[in-house]
């Protein structure tokens, strides 16, 4: 196939007949879906792929939206996992500005939202999840910025340049701390609002909690936590947030980080088994047979969380798990037992996660929080599960590896910052 040929091949939703199939559709065209369809060509993978995007983009980066991007430290261009003329030399079909709306298993075939349809041999799902909205009164406003996808950084960048100074960001897991931190390099004056009583709840522990929240407040970030949102005011924009306890807080703008919903309606509605996602087994099936589903939608048992199924927000999980998909396409299958890891840049800060701490049973804190280049390492019934990493770099490259031997290394040892926790790792 030349490369006149792949490029004719190219397709936005209007361009999509009733004839189109392919051996390999990927639903999604994110990082999961994009990094499948290049581990299929590396991998030997001669047949045709397509791939479905939502959006009119080729698959590019989605964490820098939050950040570089949102802060204007890259344009969008430096964003794309592959330069667009790469899916059209590596043959992969990209159909953007469309999405499946249903999935006939039986009839191995996909229906687009346009009414058109496509046929598939194995069917890739990697769509990710759709913002969380608020479900109280005046949900509805103009002002309201979910920070998922390029139109909604554009969209709140533009009311910034606009002279939007006033906002409020309601959610205080990752995705709200880091746009809180782009904000106040902007200019603007930011409320960031958590209703449990601490920023990173569910994923961190107290000491990092506690680390973030005073380095934001120390950025003149007015953050509360323990807040509950009664509803948002205005006459068709939103002019102000108002708790639960009357208290209205003024916003030019709002933005919400609450956490996402898997999208995956039509799996479900096709018999697929799932609840929070769809579940998958350990080379990333779905219950429909010739149906894989990779990334956030994916629920899987994590061996790096005691076996529990749950659903891991990460781009490397969605890389990964596209990688494993691919290869059992290609017929050499081996079970998902990828090394979970993250990272999160606010201010000057860089964390970087190794492992997955649920369940942890104790905290050990190596260094100084004070110093700002520190970690929390997370222990359950005495061995090292995961570690939290400010800063600093040797802790997060050499803890990894006690996570993967599940050491019980000295406590007193772990403590000390100056014992290199290489030095830990079992003989």
């Amino acid at each position: 196939m030349d490369r006149q040929t792949r490029s004719a091949q190219r397709k936005d939703s209007s361009q999509v007949t009733s004839s189109t199939q392919a051996d390999v559709i990927i639903v999604g065209a994110g990082h999961g879906g994009a990094q499948c369809a290049i581990a299929l060509r590396q991998n030997g993978f001669s047949g045709t792929i397509a791939m479905i995007g939502r959006e009119p983009e080729p698959p590019y980066e989605r964490p820098p939206l939050s950040k570089e991007y949102f802060a204007r430290e890259k344009t969008f261009d430096r964003l794309y996992i592959r330069p667009p003329a790469f899916w059209d030399e590596k043959g992969v079909d990209l159909v953007l500005g469309t999405e499946v709306v249903s999935v006939y298993p039986s009839a191995k075939q996909v229906t687009l939202s346009n009414g058109s349809k496509m046929v598939y041999g194995t069917l890739v799902w990697a769509t990710g999840g759709d913002p969380r909205r608020l479900n109280c009164p005046g949900g509805e406003l103009a002002g309201l910025h979910p920070v998922r996808t390029r139109a909604d950084c554009d969209q709140l960048m533009g009311e910034i340049d606009g002279g939007v100074r006033n906002i409020v960001v309601i959610g205080g897991g990752y995705i709200g701390l880091e746009a809180a931190a782009v904000l106040t390099k902007l200019g603007c004056t930011v409320t960031l609002l958590e209703a449990l009583p601490r920023v990173l709840a569910r994923v961190a522990g107290e000491e990092l909690s506690a680390f973030y929240e005073k380095e934001h407040r120390g950025h003149g970030v007015d953050l509360r936590t323990g807040v509950a949102v009664e509803g948002l005011e205005g006459e068709g924009r939103v002019t102000g947030v108002r708790l639960a306890d009357a208290t209205v807080i003024p916003a030019d703008a709002v933005i919400v980080g609450i956490g996402i919903v898997p999208a995956v309606g039509p799996l479900i509605a096709a018999g697929a088994a799932g609840g929070n996602g769809v579940d998958v087994d350990e080379y990333c099936r779905t219950s429909l047979p010739d149906i894989y589903a990779i990334g956030d939608c994916a629920a899987f048992a994590c061996a790096y969380a005691g076996g529990t199924v749950m659903r891991v927000e990460s781009v490397q999980n969605a890389n990964d798990m596209g990688t494993c998909v691919a290869k059992a396409i290609c017929g050499d299958a081996h079970p998902y037992h990828a090394f979970p890891w993250f990272w999160s840049n606010q201010y000057d800060l860089r964390l970087q996660t190794a492992g997955i701490s649920l369940g942890y049973t104790e905290t050990i804190v190596r260094g100084d929080p004070a110093a700002r280049s520190f970690s929390v390492v997370y222990l359950k019934d005495g061995k090292v599960i995961a570690l939290d990493c400010v800063n600093a770099v040797k802790d997060y490259v050499q803890g990894r590896k006690l996570v993967e031997a599940a050491t019980s290394p000295d406590r007193m040892q772990l403590a000390d910052a100056e014992v290199p926790l290489k030095e830990l790792l079992p003989a």
